[in-house]
């Protein structure tokens, strides 16, 4: 169905577009960030160094827990690096045109942004992606553990925390501890969540060896772009510092004895991550809110609220997620790039849902598709609980295993969760998806 065709639907017809369109999520600034913008302007410091990029470094690493914080240009380029320092760390050294986990396995959330993942190959490496688990949508330890069984030499884990809910870090760092590997935390997307982690509160961003924040445009909170690299370690810093700044060695000319990359963050995109901080609490408890409107306002239907453990985590509540009951999906079919769904009276399918909140003039979006559905990963291993999670289909018995992120993606979408929303406009995105039920 076309918008023309949803808005002409019996069950919508009473219903008046939104006045304005209500994004996913966008930047929310508050007019403090021009201030550290226009001193870098005035001062001249238009480049990869000057007092905001020093300051939001402090600032974060205060906030996170951590003794050192790396500004880079984006939540990727903290990730590569992150990725390729975890590499040279328990293999070494790579040569020039070779990556650091070259001939390598590195274990990978399966249910992420390929932002995650893609440093592997950067470095050469083979991702084997770890299915998720109900709970948190997360990486499934019980999986984790299968994979070390199945890849006993894997050194590697890199760990995302979905939608601003931390995964289960408590297991999943006493399992890597037990194989002694390296955790690459992926909090690009859970700035300000905490995690119980014995009796203490920890914020995520220090559950890792070493581990990434995002600060892109769509993030709790922005610089229209940039990332951080966060450690506690000097030397691991340093070494980031220098890959971030194409790896200039301490010589009055331009001398590399390691390649590097120019990742380092712009003092301006600095400036406006420095006006950003002090509002981090507040855009989070703007996000719960809407979680929390979201789950009440939906209780009476068939589906279920992006989960998490409340004794053990915090969430940043970035994007509120739906999943809708397995008995209330109507037929809904995805291919590469297109998909097809019915009308069934009852029940609905993310399809239709999305497709009747843009048609309002909302903007939603599917639940990521996992890695392991991915067109370019298809060759590489998937682990469930269960053990390989390839190859599971068979002519000649029922049941194929469980892979719980396959579910997910088939039954789940993210709601509009910007923080401008109104509580009308919020009303009127539950009004729409209840009717699709109708």
């Amino acid at each position: 169905m076309n918008q023309e065709q949803i808005l002409a639907d019996s069950r919508f017809r009473d219903l008046e577009p939104l006045n304005e369109r209500v994004w996913l999520a966008s930047p929310t600034m508050h007019g403090s960030e021009q201030k550290w913008v226009d001193e870098a302007l005035r001062t001249n410091w238009v480049t990869t160094a000057g007092v905001n990029v020093n300051e939001v470094e402090k600032e974060v690493a205060k906030y996170i827990g951590c003794q050192y914080a790396v500004a880079l240009s984006t939540g990727t380029a903290a990730l590569h690096l992150a990725t390729k320092l975890a590499g040279e760390r328990l293999y070494g050294q790579a040569r020039p045109e070779h990556g650091t986990l070259e001939g390598q396995r590195a274990f990978c959330s399966d249910v992420t942004f390929d932002a995650s993942i893609n440093p592997v190959s950067y470095e050469n490496g083979e991702a084997v992606f770890i299915d998720s688990e109900y709970d948190t949508w997360n990486m499934d330890p019980k999986a984790l553990e299968k994979a070390f069984e199945i890849y006993p030499d894997t050194r590697l884990v890199i760990v995302a925390h979905l939608y601003g809910t931390p995964g289960k870090m408590e297991e999943i760092r006493e399992i890597c501890k037990k194989h002694d590997a390296i955790i690459v935390e992926d909090a690009a997307e859970s700035l300000g969540a905490k995690y119980k982690l014995g009796k203490d509160w920890v914020e995520t961003g220090k559950l890792g060896s070493y581990s990434c924040v995002s600060f892109n445009g769509n993030k709790i909170i922005t610089g229209s772009s940039g990332g951080m690299f966060l450690t506690d370690n000097y030397e691991d810093a340093n070494k980031v510092r220098k890959w971030s700044t194409q790896s200039r060695e301490a010589a009055a000319w331009y001398q590399h004895e390691e390649i590097g990359y120019n990742y380092r963050m712009s003092n301006i995109v600095a400036g406006i991550v420095r006006g950003q901080i002090p509002y981090l609490e507040e855009h989070i408890r703007q996000k719960r809110v809407i979680y929390e409107r979201y789950k009440e306002g939906l209780k009476d239907l068939p589906v279920s609220m992006n989960p998490y453990n409340s004794l053990k985590s915090i969430p940043n509540f970035w994007l509120s997620c739906m999943l809708i009951n397995v008995d209330a999906m109507a037929p809904h079919v995805r291919g590469e790039q297109e998909e097809i769904w019915t009308q069934e009276v009852g029940k609905s399918s993310p399809g239709e849902i999305l497709a009747a909140i843009a048609a309002f003039g909302g903007e939603g979006r599917p639940i990521w598709k996992p890695m392991h559905m991915q067109p370019i990963y298809r060759s590489h291993a998937f682990i469930t609980a269960e053990g390989s999670g390839r190859g599971r289909s068979n002519a000649y018995m029922t049941g194929t295993g469980i892979d719980v992120g396959a579910d997910l993606f088939r039954r789940g979408l993210c709601l509009p969760s910007d923080i401008k929303m109104t509580v009308a406009e919020q009303d009127k995105i539950i009004e729409i998806i209840r009717r699709c039920f109708g």
